[in-house]
Formats: C-alpha cells, sequence, structure tokens
C-alpha cells in the first residue's frame, strides 16, 4: 500500500473510534463499517491501492484471530466451563458435526460440486465468530450463561474442525493432481500437539506473569506487550513443532487466564484492544479485495446456498443437539441464529486458495459471499435481538421462580450459570 491507501486506513480508524458509540446506537457494527469502506475505497473512489496478493492479508488475518481466540479464551472462567460442560459438548461434539456434514449434502444437491469440494465448504463455514456478533456479547441483558456458550463455541469450534478443512484441501489437491497436502491422521497429531503446546506456553506464561508481578518484577508499561507476544509465541511454537497453532493460542489462553489469576485481566485488556484493531484493518482489506470479486464467481445457487449455510445448516443441528437439555425454545432459537462466520472462515478460504490456487476460485467466493452475509445479517440483528430475546426471557410467567427450581433440582435452564 502506498502512504495514500496509508493514510485513509488510519484515518477511517480514527473517525470510527470517535463516532463508534453513535454508529453503534444505529446497529452498525464494526465489520459492516469496515468491510463497506474498503470495498467503496477501493472499487468507488478508486483510493485504496493494494496488490491482491494472498499472503499479507492472510498473514494478517492469522495473527488477528490468534490475539482474539487468547483474549476470548483468557477470560473463560473455567470451573463455569464445567458447569456448561453437557451444553458444550452438545454443541461441540453434536451439532458442530452435523453442521459439516449438512453442509456438505447442502454444496453436494445445491452446487453440483465433487464431494472434497463441497466437505471443504462444510468444513470452512462451520466454526462461528462471536466478535461479529459483539453486541450479543456485550449486552448485560442477555443471560450470561448464553453470552458464555456463544463465546466459548466460537473459540473452539474452529480448532476442533481445522483437521476436516485440511482433509477436504489434501482431498482436493490430489483429486487435481496438486500433490497431497496433509495427510488426515497428520491433521488429528496436529490438533494434539497443539492442545499440548498451548498447555504448556500458557501455563508457563501465566505462572512467570503471576510471580513476577508479586515480586515486582513486572514493568506495567511493558507487560500488555509482553501478553500478546506470549499469544503469538503459543502459535508459532505450535507451528514449528507441527501443530495447530490456533488451537494452541485458545488452550493457550485458557492456561494464562487460570494461571496468571486476576492479575492477568489488564494484559489480556492489552492483547484485546490490539486485536481489535488489526481487526479492523483486516475487514477492511477483505471488503476491498475479496468483495469486489463475488460478482465474477457466484450466482443464485451460491447465494441459496449463503442463506441456508447461515440459517438451516446452523439452527437445525443446534435445535437437534439441544433437544432434552432443558434450554428453553427461544434460547435454542437465539444461539443457533447467532453462529456468524468470521475470520476463520476468510482463514481457512485462504489457506485452499494458497494450495489449491484456481481449482478453488468458485469455492473461495462463495466463502467470502456467506461471510459478507454474515457480517450484513448478524451485525445488523445482533442489538435487536438480544433486547428482543432479553425481554422475552425476562416475561416469561414464573420464569425466575421456575429456574430457581431447576436449580435445586440439578436440571439445567436457561438461567442457570
Amino acid at each position: 500500500m502506498d502512504a495514500l491507501s496509508i493514510s485513509v486506513v488510519l484515518a477511517t480508524i480514527v473517525l470510527f473510534g470517535a463516532f463508534a458509540a453513535r454508529v453503534g446506537a444505529v446497529f452498525l457494527t464494526a465489520p459492516i463499517v469496515f468491510v463497506t469502506a474498503g470495498f467503496v475505497y477501493a472499487e468507488v473512489l478508486g483510493i485504496l491501492e493494494l496488490e491482491a496478493e494472498v499472503e499479507p492479508v492472510k498473514l494478517l488475518a492469522e495473527v488477528t484471530l490468534v490475539w482474539l481466540l487468547f483474549a476470548d479464551a483468557s477470560a473463560v472462567d473455567l470451573r463455569r466451563l464445567r458447569a456448561d460442560l453437557g451444553t458444550q459438548v452438545r454443541l461441540l461434539g453434536v451439532a458442530l458435526p452435523m453442521t459439516v456434514a449438512l453442509g456438505t449434502v447442502v454444496a453436494v444437491t445445491l452446487l453440483s460440486v465433487e464431494p472434497w469440494a463441497a466437505l471443504l465448504l462444510g468444513a470452512a463455514l462451520a466454526p462461528t465468530d462471536a466478535a461479529l456478533g459483539a453486541a450479543v456479547m456485550a449486552d448485560p441483558r442477555v443471560p450470561e450463561r448464553t453470552r458464555r456458550t456463544l463465546n466459548i463455541e466460537s473459540g473452539l469450534n474452529d480448532g476442533i474442525v481445522t483437521p476436516v478443512v485440511l482433509l477436504a484441501v489434501a482431498g482436493l489437491a490430489s483429486a487435481n493432481g496438486l500433490g497431497n497436502a496433509e495427510s488426515p491422521g497428520g491433521a488429528v497429531a496436529s490438533l494434539v500437539v497443539g492442545v499440548l503446546v498451548g498447555s504448556v506456553v500458557g501455563a508457563g506464561g501465566g505462572s512467570l506473569m503471576r510471580t513476577a508481578g508479586r515480586r515486582g518484577w513486572l514493568l506495567t508499561d511493558l507487560a500488555g506487550p509482553a501478553v500478546l507476544a506470549l499469544a503469538l509465541l503459543s502459535y508459532s511454537t505450535a507451528l514449528v513443532v507441527e501443530g495447530n497453532g490456533f488451537v494452541a493460542a485458545f488452550v493457550g489462553g485458557l492456561l494464562f487466564g487460570r494461571e496468571a489469576g486476576s492479575g492477568g485481566a489488564r494484559e489480556v485488556a492489552y492483547v484485546e484492544e490490539t486485536a481489535s484493531l488489526a481487526s479492523l484493518i483486516a475487514w477492511l482489506l477483505f471488503g476491498a479485495l475479496a468483495v469486489p470479486t463475488l460478482a465474477e464467481h457466484v450466482g443464485w445457487r451460491e447465494l441459496v446456498f449463503a442463506l441456508l449455510s447461515l440459517t438451516v445448516v446452523r439452527m437445525l443441528p443446534v435445535a437437534l443437539a439441544l433437544l432434552g437439555s432443558g434450554t428453553a425454545r427461544g434460547e435454542v432459537a437465539f444461539i443457533g441464529w447467532f453462529g456468524p462466520r468470521g475470520l476463520a472462515s476468510v482463514i481457512f478460504a485462504l489457506l485452499a486458495l494458497e494450495t489449491l490456487h484456481d481449482v478453488v476460485v468458485e469455492l473461495v467466493a462463495t466463502i467470502a459471499l456467506t461471510v459478507v452475509l454474515s457480517v450484513l445479517l448478524h451485525g445488523l440483528s445482533a442489538g435487536p435481538l438480544s433486547a428482543r430475546f432479553a425481554e422475552s426471557a425476562a416475561a416469561q410467567p414464573g420464569g425466575s421462580a421456575a429456574r430457581r427450581t431447576r436449580v435445586r433440582r440439578g436440571t439445567p435452564g436457561p438461567g442457570r450459570h
């Protein structure tokens, strides 16, 4: 990018930061604003000059996702995670595989693509991104248990589905004579290695920061950057030993939050703020580079597929997985709808494009279309639906008493924390 392009990007960030509260009041989220800005700057005004190279955008998206995963995981209370274990097992162990399978079937049926390509679409669009529903995560009217469920699910599902994405890429590469990427066994092994690396780096880093803070060795000005580097260290170390870096970042955040204790909250806030800045740039570049290609590579079938992916393909598996869990129907629908697709799906698309090139151009465009629609639909609906869900839960006859009764009896209810 030239100096003018950099100045335009920075000015947009400054203006959005100054008026974010007013913009949010009309339900315009940061991804909506920056995707739109990127498209307008590049295609309408022609003042954003970018070279359409995959690698720089991929690198920025990966770093941003690592910081977001680490920060989100650091805020998870592991004691409460154990209390929600049943719900998470249902969402990650039942709903997620069903979402991948249903998305694959819909892709084969509607888009008439080969099975490996369909599996790539189904898997790449299965993980969710809580950042796109930021209004939900920040709204205190939404029950804490619901927000925590969405946050933990979005933090874990991209790591869980990564081996499936790599398997699909390997299958496509083999079918098209491009050589094999990573074997299925290797993909599973990388997931395990990522967990181990994240555990060691996160626990070790958290213990180090807690000890240093207690003994007065820690400089406040440098603590935040140190944890920022720790998040990247968990990712890079996993890559060195052929592990899954994203899983390592999330597990590292979990263990860091547990070991660092309350003293690590300030440093995690620094990571969150840095990740927010990086994500704004990532979304702007996505709008400038990916959105303009959609008209050339997508048609009505891809549009229908994208809409089905955001609705039936996500919501039906969630509803089936939560049957018999004691979760109220309104909460099931709320959790099912707020499964936005974001940076993880973009990164999976870029990984496939980097390996398979022209073979997956149309698939990447379909993923990009789904993400764009998710940015708009989930972003615009987050505020209104959060308010409606909170009002509906509060207006249930005897709702609070009923929830207290369920807790005493040991059965889960929509308000149980």
